[in-house]
């Protein structure tokens, strides 16, 4: 670990901007939740495969529109497409392509959420499902930040009946994602969301494959991107390879872990923009947007002189965990908590 402590060099003393997000996955709106269910049914063949119906498209394009007409309503600065076609959560990009076939439900991690588990059965060519949702939302705002699950999460949410090859499969997944931001239309921002870097943590070797795998996927956008694990913080290893890749932000789970993530920026650096966790994406309790302020004053502390160039004040998790209305209070502290952000550094 020596010879690769303090290799990156904190950002010097440029004003912070502050951005607020959220990295995507909302609950659906009451109407929608009640509509889709009339119209999808509750077994598993039910769930979205990618070839629905008009009816069922209808509703995903209505509800879509709302909860961007909501960011932008709350004054968040970047607005996401809201991934509510995600039945599957993370998996969704796998669980709707042709060469995979979902089988089993599964846990998802170790929460009371479940998908269907993917099985990769053919060469994970490019599909073009996420890319289709986002022209929708880049229609309806200029303020675009993608969603993916970043490509270690998803390997490791999927099982491979094909590559037969652990390095090999990872490398196919980062490939098929990379494949799939080429086509997305314009965006500001690109959240890659790597909760197994926490939760199944990467051995030795795997933590550098891991690096490469999410670099692969960063140089497919000219996009700001952020990696975002949360449930914890990553193990030293991990998050020190995690600094190899090219990305312009790493975020961090404050939420879940304080101290452990404030070591791994004091012991090893940063990249020159972050991603905090501040706001609890699980918890109905609706945060005070000046509490929020005051943990970014807490880990500007905590960093001293540190200061980031851009951080992104979000929440720890996705948002689906939430009922609607506490999600959509969630959004209006962030954006709040950002322009008070604003005030105390200016």
């Amino acid at each position: 670990m020596e010879n690769i402590k303090r290799r990156y060099t904190l950002a010097g003393t440029t004003m912070t901007e502050y951005v607020s997000t959220t990295p995507g996955l909302y609950p659906l709106p009451d109407w929608a939740k009640d509509d889709l269910s009339d119209l999808k049914g509750h077994q598993k063949h039910d769930l979205v495969s990618g070839d629905e119906g008009d009816a069922i498209t209808a509703a995903y394009d209505a509800a879509r529109e709302e909860v961007i007409e909501v960011q932008q309503d709350a004054g968040l600065d970047r607005i996401v497409e809201g991934q509510l076609r995600w039945d599957d959560m993370l998996a969704h990009p796998l669980a709707v392509h042709d060469a995979v076939e979902t089988r089993g439900i599964v846990r998802y991690y170790d929460n009371n959420n479940f998908y269907r588990e993917p099985v990769v059965e053919g060469e994970l060519g490019f599909s073009g499902d996420v890319a289709s949702e986002l022209e929708s939302a880049a229609e309806l705002t200029d303020e675009l930040q993608a969603v993916l699950p970043g490509p270690y999460s998803l390997a490791d949410l999927a099982t491979d009946d094909h590559y037969g090859d652990e390095a090999e499969f990872l490398d196919a997944i980062a490939d098929f994602l990379a494949s799939e931001v080429e086509a997305f239309p314009a965006h500001e921002t690109l959240f890659l969301l790597e909760p197994s870097l926490v939760e199944n943590a990467p051995g030795d070797g795997q933590d550098e494959r891991a690096s490469e795998a999410i670099d692969r996927v960063a140089n497919a956008t000219d996009a700001d991107v952020v990696v975002q694990p949360y449930w914890g913080a990553l193990e030293e290893k991990v998050y020190a390879h995690l600094l190899d890749a090219d990305i312009d932000a790493v975020g961090f789970d404050f939420v879940a872990n304080q101290d452990d993530n404030v070591y791994n920026i004091q012991e090893y650096g940063a990249t020159d923009d972050a991603a905090l966790g501040l706001a609890d994406g699980q918890n109905t309790l609706v945060e005070d947007p000046e509490a929020i302020r005051d943990r970014v004053d807490w880990v500007h502390g905590q960093l001293q002189v540190t200061e980031f160039e851009t951080m992104y004040l979000t929440t720890n998790t996705e948002t689906f965990y939430l009922p609607y209305g506490k999600y959509v209070e969630k959004l209006e502290v962030l954006a709040e908590a950002a322009d008070l952000a604003e005030v105390t550094a200016a």
